[in-house]
């Protein structure tokens, strides 16, 4: 079955804020999908009044169907300005399959934004291939507020480590972004730490301030973060290409602390070492991807 690319809109009389999600830009990481989906069901059975409006994207809805991350090429990293320009100016005719989603979920982002009544809040729905705690990614300081509102460990700068990720091409247009990162792509409570952190958004970017489960949710994601620094910062990428043959070290979390010297992964040119005491980020256990993990320290929140 294929997911339509509105997984729903809710569009209120009265004027404020649009937030717009998306999930899924990632084919095979579909929580996000299923936790908006709970989240919409419950706006509508309690009759909560929104103001401004609300707008749910699926994102590579044809990769979602395979089950694959991608077909052809990565779609998120496909959103820097001159590569949604080059698409833009040439016919679809040439268009592959990554191109023809970009198309669709730009057009449907453009609108919602020329639609807007009130500042654009973004926030974008992930998953990991390997097990771990929910947090969230922004850029700069405009998004430093919102992402903060959120009780998620905060990660400054992997979005502008990645070129062409969407939260930082909407960023750049003005919307304040945040991507959030919600466990493991099959774990079930994934689900639930993606449900609460949209719970938690309709109130931080103002369309209501009492959504179903609020508190509930505030106290879900404190509660999961565990021991992880509530702020960090990226620090360096452990970019791959298929040739380098490169192999994560089994058993690091989605964030992990690691001490300077310990071993993280093998490549083609042999072992990688931690070069200095901090965490490991987003580390790859999965067949696609060009990233083998970033590489974070703690920080202090402003």
């Amino acid at each position: 079955m294929i997911t339509p690319r509105i997984i729903g809109r809710r569009r209120s009389e009265t004027p404020g804020p649009t937030l717009v999600v998306t999930a899924a830009i990632h084919g095979n990481e579909v929580a996000g999908v299923h936790a908006a989906r709970a989240v919409l069901t419950r706006l509508d059975e309690a009759g909560t009044p929104l103001r401004g409006e609300l707008v749910v994207l699926a994102g590579n809805v044809a990769a979602m169907a395979l089950g694959k991350r991608f077909q052809v090429k990565d779609l998120n990293r496909q959103w820097t300005p001159d590569k949604v320009a080059a698409l833009l100016a040439r016919g679809a005719a040439s268009d592959d399959a990554e191109d023809r989603e970009q198309r669709a979920l730009l057009g449907e982002i453009d609108r919602a934004i020329e639609d807007a009544r009130g500042p654009v809040f973004f926030l974008d729905l992930h998953t990991t291939s390997a097990a771990g705690y929910p947090f969230g990614i922004y850029d700069a300081d405009a998004q430093e507020a919102f992402a903060h509102a959120f009780p998620l460990p905060t990660i400054r700068g992997l979005g502008a480590a990645l070129a062409g990720v969407l939260s930082s091409y909407l960023a750049s247009r003005g919307a304040v972004a945040l991507a959030v990162e919600g466990g493991q792509h099959v774990d079930p409570t994934t689900v639930t730490h993606l449900d609460a952190t949209l719970t938690i958004a309709l109130s931080v970017a103002g369309l209501t301030h009492a959504p179903p489960r609020l508190a509930e949710s505030i106290a879900h994601l404190d509660a999961v973060r565990g021991d992880i620094p509530r702020a960090m910062e990226v620090v360096a990428r452990y970019a791959i290409v298929p040739d380098d043959r490169f192999v994560m070290t089994p058993g690091f979390a989605n964030i992990a602390h690691v001490t300077r010297g310990q071993l993280l992964a093998k490549d083609a040119r042999g072992a990688i070492h931690a070069p200095m005491d901090g965490y490991v980020i987003l580390p790859l256990y999965q067949g696609q991807g060009d990233d083998g993990f970033f590489f974070g320290i703690a920080t202090k929140r402003a």
